[in-house]
């Protein structure tokens, strides 16, 4: 009997040891694949648990019936919608949704219209949202976009790419009756959208977005659909948000005789622009005017920090909102009643929800989001650093530091190069990566190269086409300069990081500076332009051809290739992690999969996290965190030197 156990006892041995290694790492979302990446340790999840459970709540608009505010929120996996009836009050959710949503009311009765995809595919779908059930209003298979609201709410305007699955024609439909929907234009191109109704909603101004410097726009009949162009689309003008105000007038922003985004009224005839706003230096990035016309909200983009202002149309005073946090500043809205709702995101503090006083300029934070019980006082503001770059151009960026007294002497960097180009790193909330700066003493920089927005037309340009894409990246040689000479960085621990565009740039300077660099996470990245561009979806090829090159030119298909990091994949010899969306309609999963499969040929490491229902960007919670904390392993083990 003794021996029988003694027998049983070594037979359970090995299923004893098995199930404790399993309790001792994390369970993996059944949606991810770790290809090549080791499993994650219990003690590593317990270590940042309070850093993943941040919150945010961003504002989305208000309930032009119970004047309650509707957020946007996340209390499960992804963030749903929710209403706030009054400042501080708990967030009621309204959405109940797999996926995330975004969402506006109807002016009038208050009729909720709602946007959702499914996997990040960004395949929107239009439903209206009532007592937690939604109502589909499109097809279920075409990319659509909800562009306008008419001042009565009764119609809205969309663009969609039901006819042939590239073009975003446009559509007009009174959401309360969905059988009123109705094609008002076939057009050719991906980047169409109705801008506003005008008054009597008998016309509309239209925006071709053709790219970052150049939108078209054009007035539409839409009960006949003919369309006639506003100003000389020969010339190259940026617009954004046409609006109209109670008086009729058009008020846009453009860049029009300037470097920068101006505030200003537009003649639809003549294609005049005046601009209302004092500002002469940086842009002007959103406004909403009120309903009766009395001013007008807008937000100017000071090197990444927001400033709200408001302006009195008829006397062109403007005065500064000076009571937010200093911080970036989104989702501008006026409500019916005159109140300003808000979003605002500061380096202390998650994003929140606030309204603003017209009259006095008082500012209330709707609400206060959970930052895991860490105490966010302690969190980093970060220092404006900038170089000049290799031909003398200005460039900057953000540097966040960690604590000198709680971690002396030279400390690890990571470069986080934001996506885009069209795109600017700002001083916002740093959510999981504050794990890095206040438990780790890694320092986070993250720069804005060349083509970056908010600091320009020119600067925009600076990138443009396949012939000058690589002087971005010699950028990143003149902040490494600079940062390997601070005395407070590490220039032997030095990492880069980067999604989307940025996942390009990660590439493409992990080969460039390898030598200076310890390792590369490279996220939703391009590998190869000429395949990105004939796989990414039909409906933005030819947008994404204005910026980065058109592959069917044959001198620009050379450069485009000469230039693509898999070209030049041979001289990667850092660790690689890749992080990539199956789903992702922007950047293919096979972007990711050739740059892999060509690392690990060549016999070096290269790490491969999949999230099968993810797109450009992991936006569940459990597959963000799971994300992260494959990020730790990998910068404690090739940038650290911790096993």
């Amino acid at each position: 009997m003794r021996h029988l156990l003694l027998a049983l006892t070594a037979l359970t041995l090995p299923a004893v040891a098995q199930a404790q290694e399993a309790r001792s790492v994390a369970t993996k979302p059944a949606a991810l694949e770790a290809d090549g990446i080791p499993a994650v340790p219990l003690d590593l999840v317990d270590a940042t648990r309070p850093y993943m459970e941040f919150r945010t709540a961003g504002f989305v608009d208000w309930d032009p019936v119970t004047r309650a505010m509707l957020v946007s929120t996340r209390f499960g996996n992804v963030a749903q919608l929710h209403t706030v009836k009054a400042p501080g009050m708990a967030r009621r959710q309204i959405s109940f949704e797999p996926e995330p949503l975004r969402g506006t009311y109807l002016p009038g009765d208050g009729t909720l219209v709602v946007a959702k995809d499914i996997g990040g595919n960004e395949f929107f779908q239009l439903y209206t949202l009532k007592d937690g059930k939604l109502n589909l209003l499109t097809d279920g298979k075409s990319r659509n976009g909800l562009n306008a609201v008419s001042k009565d709410g009764k119609w809205i305007a969309y663009s969609s790419t039901r006819r042939n699955g590239a073009d975003s024609d446009l559509y007009v439909m009174n959401p309360r009756d969905p059988a009123t929907n109705r094609l008002v234009k076939e057009v050719k191109g991906g980047g169409w959208a109705v801008a506003d109704f005008a008054p009597g909603n008998g016309s509309a101004v239209v925006a071709n977005y053709v790219s970052v410097t150049k939108t078209d726009l054009y007035w539409l009949d839409l009960a006949s659909g003919a369309m006639t162009a506003i100003g000389n689309h020969k010339n190259s003008v940026a617009y954004g948000g046409a609006q109209f105000a109670a008086d009729g007038s058009l008020w846009v922003t453009s860049d029009e005789g300037s470097d920068f985004q101006r505030l200003g009224t537009l003649d639809p005839k003549s294609g005049k622009f005046t601009a209302k706003s004092p500002e002469k230096k940086w842009d002007v990035e959103s406004f909403d005017i009120a309903d009766d016309g009395s001013f007008i909200a807008y937000t100017v983009n000071e090197a990444g920090v927001s400033k709200l202002k408001l302006l009195d149309p008829k006397s062109g005073a403007v005065r500064e909102v000076t009571g937010l946090p200093s911080g970036t500043i989104g989702g501008v809205n006026i409500a019916p009643w005159g109140t300003i709702g808000l979003t605002v995101s500061s380096a202390k503090v998650p994003a929140d929800a606030y309204a603003v006083d017209p009259q006095t300029l008082a500012v209330t934070r709707w609400t206060e989001s959970e930052t895991g019980g860490l105490d966010p006082s302690v969190n980093v503001e970060p220092e404006f650093v900038e170089v000049k770059s290799f031909d003398g151009e200005p460039v900057s960026g953000f540097l966040y530091r960690p604590d000198a007294a709680k971690f002396p002497g030279k400390r690890p960097l990571i470069v986080n190069i934001h996506g885009g180009p069209e795109g600017q790193s700002t001083p916002g909330f740093r959510g999981r990566t504050n794990y890095l700066l206040n438990e780790l003493g890694v320092a986070v920089f993250y720069p804005n190269v060349r083509g970056s927005t908010g600091f320009g037309k020119r600067f925009v340009s600076l990138d443009n086409g396949p012939f000058l894409r690589e002087n971005s990246v010699k950028d990143i040689g003149a902040f490494l300069d600079r940062l390997e000479a601070d005395p407070a960085i590490d220039k032997d621990r030095i990492a880069v990081q980067g999604g989307s565009y940025g996942g390009y740039m990660c590439y493409a300077t992990a080969i460039r500076y390898g030598g200076r660099f310890k390792a590369a996470d490279c996220i939703v990245a391009i590998s190869n332009f000429v395949t990105f561009l004939e796989n990414t979806q039909s409906y933005r090829r030819d947008l994404r051809r204005v910026e980065y090159g058109d592959e069917r030119d044959p001198k620009q298909r050379a450069k485009l290739l000469e230039i693509s990091p898999l070209t030049q994949i041979d001289k990667l010899s850092i660790p690689l992690l890749v992080v990539t969306g199956a789903n992702d309609p922007r950047v293919p999963k096979s972007e990711a999969d050739q740059a892999v499969a060509a690392v690990r040929a060549k016999g070096r490491t290269a790490w491969h996290l999949i999230g099968n229902n993810e797109g450009h960007g992991f936006a569940k919670k459990e597959n963000a965190d799971y994300q992260f904390w494959t990020e730790l392993m990998f910068w404690k083990a090739n940038l650290l030197g911790q096993k």
